[in-house]
């Protein structure tokens, strides 16, 4: 069973920019759909990038489209999420997911693995 652990996490301020990477183990990652969802203190947990098994496909809420770039390098057994001009309503606990039917997807309940979260702080 895949297991994923998150890093990169951070104070930042508004308009900087985060790396955040997410490290599989205990089996490759290469054959897996990956996703970033968020959670914001008092909010329900939201989707933010996804790409495919080969990295080929991606998508991304409105909300990061054209400031974030989800990327994988399927030797490192490492996704990655690249953050730039945070905004302050960005900051949250930043999620790493994984579903073993390879393309992307959305829809959080599609993951059964996740990792345990990094949290993310923009200050204004």
């Amino acid at each position: 069973q895949v297991q994923l652990v998150e890093s990169g996490g951070g104070l930042v301020q508004a308009g900087g920019s985060l790396r955040l990477s997410c490290a599989g183990s205990g089996g490759t990652i290469s054959t897996y759909g990956m996703g970033w969802f968020r959670q914001a203190p008092g909010k329900e947990r939201e989707f933010v990038a996804t790409i495919s098994w080969s990295g080929g496909s991606t998508y991304y809420a409105d909300s990061v489209k054209g400031r974030f770039t989800i990327s994988r390098d399927n030797a490192k057994n490492t996704l990655y999420l690249q953050m730039n001009t945070l905004k302050p309503e960005d900051t949250a606990v930043y999620y790493c997911a994984a579903q073993n039917r390879g393309y992307y997807l959305l829809d959080m309940g599609a993951y059964p693995y996740w990792g345990q979260g990094t949290q993310v702080t923009v200050s204004s």
